[in-house]
């Protein structure tokens, strides 16, 4: 049972798509296995979602992943990177593979450079 006044659920959009959040308790924490996914079209916008994720105590993580100041996780990827990473020409999938695993926020211009063998 939770204190009078508490709050239980809560129903929200988010980049339009429906969520629900449970208040289960302090015994429920964060983890990575919990995740959102953010597909971007361009530099900028993968650029705002980060600066906005890891403001005020976020953390940056490897290969497009982070941490909000709440501990939930994000990855901030470009719509195209599965494509470049599924591509039957295994040699550009290996070098865009390569490329964003050696990176923290995705850099969109080296990832095409990577794609094209540049």
């Amino acid at each position: 049972m939770q204190p009078a006044g508490s709050v239980m659920t809560v129903e929200f959009t988010a980049n339009g798509h429906k969520f629900l959040g449970l208040n289960g308790g302090p015994q429920f924490k964060f983890t990575e296995a919990t995740s959102f996914m953010i597909f971007c079209e361009n530099q900028e916008e993968i650029d705002y979602y980060w600066a906005k994720l890891t403001e005020n105590g976020g953390e940056p993580g490897p290969c497009g992943w982070l941490k909000d100041r709440f501990g939930v996780s994000w990855q901030v990827v470009p719509d195209r990177l599965d494509a470049m990473v599924t591509d039957p020409d295994p040699q550009k999938a290996a070098r865009v593979t390569k490329a964003f695993m050696a990176m923290h926020k995705f850099d969109i211009a080296a990832l095409d450079k990577a794609y094209a063998g540049e």
